[in-house]
């Protein structure tokens, strides 16, 4: 029996530990600069220091790392012990402030977007005091931003940072015209991981799923989730041992592991954390998905976090529950009993309806990924078109105010099942809108276009900067306004705003071909793939917002194009690559062998005075031959691309010539697949992939 309290948190080097450590003034100090944002002194941080190596060598440590989060989306590190030669020839276990607070990694080999040379090498991490060190592997992570030896930003953390603390400022602004005295505005993340599980020795089988995450080939099975029997279904055993250890592992860091359950297409699950800051949050679901993968492994499973590893079943998502309340506990995006009369909540919700309007390209583009583009628009994703779901009680809400009317809460409805025997259930005022990408679900909204394997650090930079723009907007325009005169005022500007921007407010199904046109209607850009998302977070009212805020400088912005364009290029290109080698060493060499053998049978049976039946012979002969033609196609593509430098153009390339002509050998190469003899498969199918660990 697993005793959580006791386990969670146990390799954290959290505030329980830090009390039990430090003298009472110096946690006091250590605290009050954080909140604060101050730098520490030396003397306090050789203070911490010392703490920290005391209690990671009690916990078998030896070594300790700067981890960091750099443009590759995933963390970085580079372990150095704690050993210090002495004069006699024995060694001292020593760790300073100075070692704490900043290291010097190797920077030339992260990418840069051009804001380097190769042989520009030198990089800094610094200690995030706001992010808990824990213990992994003998070794003492400490969490730490990462820039260059020029002091441009390389990483994905200090992004985050800058805008938590911009918003932080500008939402304090508003409160303050309302009187609402408050420490600190936190913006709080409760991101819900979608995964798939598969056998390791079947992975294995799969060059599509080693080198790329995802399959490139593979005929439908004849049983996918049209019978929705996996959601929310019995965990089956195997799956449910890895679920006790990976949750057991993550409450050991902290991290507040909370729901599990199965998703919708077979072989898929999803976990959700507990709500926390959203640094704090970003730091866990990086390790969230590490612990995911090396925990498959010691249950002989794999765990894919690409977002569609499987054609025709579910991809998954990353859905990034986000929210803002006061250091108090006031939740700001709650709208109470009466949201007609709570100005609080009207004044968030018209900088987030203003927001999301104005820079539904940017948020878009938060998420491309060549991964993402499959997943998009698909039947369990949002489209690529960026809309808000409120809900008829608050819409009904703006709606009012916009007529100049009086609006009459509904409150709340009890619903009674079956007699006396269940309770009655209380009604929400809103209902849930699985084809939103941005919808409110009761106090908080839910962005579900993020990726299943992307950072979220670089969404929630721009969520937060978004926000961040149009509160200091509302600042601007309601600062000195006399107090008597301030509910109408606020009514006055939500006004202004629901009419101005009330084109970003969907209710219906964002999955139909009526929504993509009425979205066309009015405005609303659909950005389908990734090289049309990333030209717009270039754009220079996109480039400006996040420059006017201290975000970025024009150049980091730029080169972070410049990445996400070449990560793009690089994921086709290998996915190309390997659906080549997949075709010449695997299902050409296949269909051939079962072509001999069929043709030899013919020649056995003719031998015999009869007439050999060569339909199938000849329908799979010429199936052969088309995906045979077809990949001679991919090539010639492929190499064009190859041979283009500019990035842009290069992704161009990819999209229109590179992607159909991938997906036209996919066609003839699942064609192939369905009329192989099993014996002549020459990979694991998709029935063997989806359902070989369900029963």
């Amino acid at each position: 029996m697993v005793n959580v309290p006791k386990l969670f948190g146990s390799l954290t080097f959290n505030e329980r530990v830090m009390k039990d450590r430090l003298p009472a003034k110096t946690f006091k100090t250590f605290r009050a600069m954080v909140e604060k944002g101050l730098p520490l002194t030396r003397e306090l941080a050789d203070m911490m220091a010392y703490a920290m190596k005391d209690w990671a060598l009690e916990n078998g440590c030896t070594h300790f790392t700067h981890w960091f989060q750099p443009m590759t989306g995933i963390t970085a590190e580079k372990h150095d012990s704690f050993i210090e030669p002495a004069a006699d020839g024995r060694v001292i276990m020593d760790f300073s402030g100075k070692d704490l607070i900043q290291g010097e990694p190797d920077a030339s080999s992260f990418p840069s977007g051009g804001l380097r040379a190769t042989f520009e090498a030198r990089g800094y991490t610094a200690w995030d005091p706001t992010s808990y060190a824990f213990i992994k592997d003998s070794c003492l992570y400490i969490p730490t931003a990462f820039c260059s030896y020029t002091g441009d930003i390389l990483d994905k953390k200090t992004p985050l940072l800058r805008s938590i603390a911009v918003l932080d400022k500008a939402a304090k602004r508003v409160l303050d015209i309302l009187g609402i005295a408050t420490e600190k505005v936190i913006t709080n993340l409760g991101p819900e991981q979608e995964y798939f599980l598969v056998d390791k020795a079947m992975w294995e089988k799969r060059k599509d799923l080693v080198y790329t995450g995802r399959t490139l080939f593979g005929a439908k099975p004849p049983k996918g989730q049209e019978m929705e029997d996996h959601y929310f279904g019995v965990i089956k055993p195997r799956v449910k041992a890895f679920m006790e250890e990976l949750n057991e592992e993550l409450w050991k860091l902290g991290i507040p592991a909370k729901t599990e359950h199965n998703e919708v297409a077979p072989a898929q699950h999803e976990l959700a954390p507990v709500y926390t800051s959203v640094n704090l949050a970003c730091d866990y679901n990086q390790l969230t998905m590490e612990y995911m993968k090396r925990i498959a492994l010691k249950h002989n499973m794999v765990c894919l976090l690409h977002e569609k590893p499987f054609d025709g079943v579910n991809g998954s998502g990353k859905h990034n529950n986000w929210s803002l309340s006061t250091a108090e506990g006031r939740n700001l995006l709650d709208p109470g009993e009466d949201a007609y009369h709570n100005n609080q909540f009207l004044l968030f919700l018209a900088a987030i309806l203003k927001g999301v309007d104005e820079y539904q390209d940017v948020l878009r583009g938060t998420v491309a990924s060549a991964g993402n583009d499959h997943r998009l628009g698909a039947n369990e994703a949002p489209p690529a078109i960026v809309s808000i779901f409120l809900g008829s009680e608050l819409t009904g809400v703006l709606e009012a105010i916009a007529e100049d009317r009086e609006y009459k809460a509904h409150g709340h409805i009890q619903m009674k099942l079956s007699g006396n025997t269940i309770a009655a259930v209380s009604k929400d005022n809103t209902d849930r809108n699985r084809t939103s990408p941005f919808a409110f679900t009761g106090n908080k909204f839910e962005f579900r276009m993020v990726g299943s394997q992307a950072s979220l650090a670089c969404t929630n930079t721009y969520l937060n900067t978004i926000v961040t723009e149009e509160l200091e907007w509302i600042a601007d325009k309601l600062e000195g306004t006399p107090e008597a005169e301030l509910d109408k005022a606020v009514k006055a500007l939500v006004k202004d705003v629901y009419l101005a921007h009330s084109r970003i407010v969907f209710n219906g199904n964002g999955y139909t071909d009526e929504w993509v046109e009425e979205a066309k209607k009015r405005g609303l850009s659909n950005n389908k793939s990734t090289p049309e998302a990333l030209a717009c977070m270039g754009a220079k009212k996109n480039v400006d917002l996040v420059v006017k805020h201290g975000i970025f400088t024009k150049a980091e912005v730029l080169s972070r194009c410049e990445i996400q364009y070449e990560l793009y290029n690089k994921t086709l290109n290998i996915e190309a690559l390997t659906m080549l080698d997949m075709l010449h060493k695997d299902l050409l060499p296949a269909a051939e062998t079962y072509l001999k053998d069929l043709a030899a049978m013919a020649v056995d049976v003719k031998s015999l005075g009869l007439k050999p039946d060569t339909v199938f012979i000849k329908k799979l002969q010429e199936a052969a031959s088309a995906m045979y033609k077809d990949g001679t196609a991919l090539e010639k593509e492929l190499q064009k691309a190859e041979q283009i430098e500019d990035q842009k153009k290069a992704g161009t390339a990819y999209l229109t010539k590179v992607l159909p002509a991938m997906e036209a050998l996919r066609k003839s190469g699942d064609a192939v697949e369905a009329l192989l003899g099993q014996k002549y498969l020459p990979y694991p199918t998709y029935g063997d992939l989806l359902f070989g660990i369900n029963c």
